[in-house]
């Protein structure tokens, strides 16, 4: 059986490693602008400190909970016909950021409210006494207080996408993903699996102590 040379793994690598890119920084970047606007909307109408709306409430809750009871992979099957419909095509890095950046906006949305709940309600009751408005509130107490832990959210969230874009090359995402099963999995060519695992594991890292500075250090300002 035919053998992928160094020079063209090193290429198919460098291919696969900006097409992970790609999929990873769209969907983190969508995933945390809505994923926070989500998890402020489900906290802020089931607390009465602030706009309590149980019908919306149970909606966002509803639908976050729906989506993050399906496995990955069998969401991104499910949303190809929403994709196809939204870039106008199902395969390639920004085709699979659709589905990654919906199944992870469920997921940090949940992050987001666990985070705002971990507030102290009673700083929030004091701003409240000395009449700051909600807005003023949620801009200047609830978010401030609550980073560290959001923060800690988004490590865990640019993980878990980095894992999600290699699921994304089952269904022609492309990517390292898609590089380690087409060679490394169908092919049998073990040193394309080692390569992309050490790979992945090394971007993971990175992410991880990232993520641990900057939690860290906005704790130390709290």
């Amino acid at each position: 059986m035919y053998s992928l040379s160094f020079a063209e793994l090193l290429s198919y690598l460098k291919v696969a490693f900006f097409e992970t890119l790609l999929m990873w920084v769209t969907s983190t970047v969508l995933s945390i602008i809505l994923g926070s606007a989500i998890g402020l909307l489900i906290y802020t109408t089931r607390d009465g400190l602030f706009w309590k709306n149980k019908v919306l409430n149970f909606l966002a809750s509803f639908l976050i909970n729906i989506i993050r009871s399906i496995p990955f992979i069998i969401l991104l099957v499910l949303l190809l016909p929403f994709t196809k419909l939204v870039v106008g095509t199902t395969i390639g890095p920004i085709a699979a950021s659709v589905s990654i950046s919906i199944a992870a906006t469920s997921f940090f949305a949940r992050l987001v409210e666990s985070s705002l709940s971990d507030v102290d309600k009673g700083i929030i009751e004091a701003s409240k006494a000395i009449g700051a408005s909600n807005f003023t509130i949620i801009r200047e107490v609830l978010f401030p207080e609550a980073l560290p832990g959001i923060l800690r959210g988004i490590t865990i969230l640019a993980i878990s996408i980095l894992g999600f874009t290699a699921m994304a090359g089952m269904v022609g995402g492309g990517g390292i993903g898609d590089l380690a099963i087409r060679y490394g999995y169908y092919r049998y060519e073990t040193n394309v699996m080692i390569i992309t695992s050490i790979l992945l594991i090394i971007w993971v890292q990175i992410i991880q102590n990232i993520g641990d500075y900057f939690a860290k250090k906005t704790e130390r300002k709290k």
